[in-house]
């Protein structure tokens, strides 16, 4: 084999794997737990189809970050503990497979939670 016909394939090669690299996009979800409560919270867990996330404690005005990937379907459900102990709990969205974009929980001072989605499949 010649190096021209070596160097066309190599290039071809890399062709291939560019185009398939670009038609790959894995469906993540990118989710925000912010503590607007007024104090200090602990026990923070987010349960979404398959899994959950959290954190032991999330100061006031923090905010805890992750990505997830869903598999399967169902509602997410944030709960948490506040700063005089008491346990709270909030019932979010649907997701479904496949979905992408972001997740925002605003945990409020009343013990509810705000849920904001940018998703899209």
């Amino acid at each position: 084999m010649s190096f021209g016909m070596v160097r066309n394939t190599i290039l071809a090669t890399a062709a291939v794997a560019l185009v398939g690299l670009g038609g790959c996009k894995s469906a993540f979800i990118g989710a925000t737990v912010t503590n607007e409560t007024g104090g200090n919270i602990s026990e923070i867990e987010v349960d979404y189809p398959s899994a959950s996330f959290g954190t032991s404690t999330l100061p006031v005005g923090g905010s805890y970050q992750y990505r997830f990937e869903v598999i399967g379907s169902g509602p997410l459900k944030a709960t948490w503990t506040d700063s005089s102990r008491k346990p709270h709990s909030s019932t979010g969205p649907s997701l479904g497979e496949g979905l992408r974009g972001t997740v925002d929980v605003r945990l409020e001072p009343d013990g509810t939670a705000v849920w904001k989605t940018g998703l899209s499949h």
